[in-house]
């Protein structure tokens, strides 16, 4: 198979007429679409063109070539269309959990649609890691220590977690330490064990023996302002309910945690920067977070 930049630059010229337009079109020098005709016609060891001055002429095999070129880089350029239409038109799937959701990123979607009126997002909220793939999820926005293998993970804001309850359901001060909270009501998000986890990091081995109700993660705080039981949550969720006296911190974890956003390595299309730069400006807005520069 000959060089591809030959064939294209010899298809240029069938396609223009002469060697200075062929230039013209891709970009390069006269004297390069000749080299690059000369080195088609010795790897094929055949004459293409004739040149009479500066006057140029397909050869029967030149013009034979020409046509199946043609035909070639056309059904090319049909496919990259179509492909680059595809992903110009799919829309932006984004997947972060529904307490984050419903809390911070819906009631700052408005201010992403006035930007970027032409984008369709869809969004996916939910405990569940969803993969990030190809014709996929997009990006994912995730708590934790940054810690996502294969994946380019950039910290958008601190978010550490505290256990929160309403005034009522304590009563006064907590006595027992973080044992007595093993035998209160608690709350948890559907398919997360994450007060288990948090009780055990404290270094607490009771088993709940309060009783547990599973929500949706959007209803979690519903419940814990109501007083129905306490629940682990990221303190930068509750800001507003802890300074209005809504809700109370019980406890706080040590790990340095946060919220991350969580992309595929390589090449993003436009839909997706915009959504990144966005989100990135939205993080360094909000009061009293210590938002990291992304650079995206």
């Amino acid at each position: 198979m000959p060089p591809l930049s030959a064939l294209r630059a010899f298809s240029a010229v069938a396609e223009s007429g002469s060697v200075v337009a062929a230039a013209a079109r891709l970009g390069v020098t006269h004297a390069a679409i000749s080299q690059q005709i000369r080195v088609l016609e010795k790897a094929l060891d055949l004459p293409l063109v004739s040149r009479a001055g500066r006057k140029i002429e397909l050869t029967e095999d030149g013009r034979q070539l020409a046509h199946g070129l043609g035909l070639g880089f056309a059904e090319i350029l049909r496919s990259v269309s179509a492909l680059t239409e595809a992903q110009r038109t799919r829309p932006l799937q984004v997947t972060t959990t529904a307490m984050f959701a419903s809390t911070w990123l819906v009631p700052r979607l408005g201010s992403f649609r006035m930007a970027n009126p032409g984008v369709d997002l869809v969004l996916d909220p939910s405990p569940v890691l969803r993969p990030l793939e190809p014709g996929g999820f997009d990006v994912a926005i995730r708590h934790g220590t940054g810690d996502f293998p294969g994946l380019d993970a950039r910290k958008l804001m601190d978010a550490p977690l505290v256990v929160v309850a309403a005034p009522d359901l304590l009563n006064g001060p907590l006595d027992g330490g973080p044992d007595a909270l093993a035998g209160l009501p608690w709350l948890s998000e559907l398919e997360q064990n994450e007060a288990s986890l948090f009780l055990s990091r404290q270094g607490v081995a009771k088993a709940l023996s309060g009783g547990v109700i599973h929500l949706p993660g959007n209803l979690v705080l519903d419940a814990a302002r109501n007083g129905y039981g306490l629940a682990v949550v990221t303190e930068v969720l509750v800001a507003a309910d802890i300074a209005s006296g809504n809700l109370r911190v019980v406890l706080r974890d040590q790990t340095d945690r946060g919220y991350y956003l969580v992309t595929r390595p390589g090449v993003q299309r436009p839909a997706l920067r915009a959504f990144c730069r966005w989100l990135t400006a939205e993080a360094k807005r909000e009061p009293g977070l210590n938002a990291a520069a992304l650079g995206v």
